[in-house]
């Protein structure tokens, strides 16, 4: 079984070796004459699918358990830990959608 952190960087090597650059900003500029969703297409859908599994989002939302009683393991926080645990969640679920 391969995590889907390897996937993850394997999915963002060949836009790397595609631009011959790591850096961002050399990225969105060579996308001035085309973007790369289109012939990359593929690559696209398992780059979604990675990012689905990092942030924890339907249908890979293992550590919420249907038999544990309200809410599963977010039941042992309360108050400033529970508001600080999500948004350090939903933080991460805006980083990887700015990506």
């Amino acid at each position: 079984m391969i995590s889907y952190e390897v996937v993850f960087a394997l999915s963002v090597m060949p836009i790397v070796v595609f631009c011959g650059s790591m850096n961002l900003i050399d990225i969105v500029s060579f996308q001035q004459d085309f973007f790369f969703l289109l012939p990359l297409l593929p690559l696209s859908v398992i780059f979604f699918v990675c990012i689905l599994a990092e942030t924890n989002r339907a249908p890979f939302d293992l550590p919420e358990a249907e038999a544990e009683i309200v809410a599963g393991y977010n039941i042992e926080y309360s108050s400033i830990t529970f508001a600080l645990f999500f948004l350090g969640e939903y933080c991460s679920i805006m980083l990887m959608s700015t990506l």
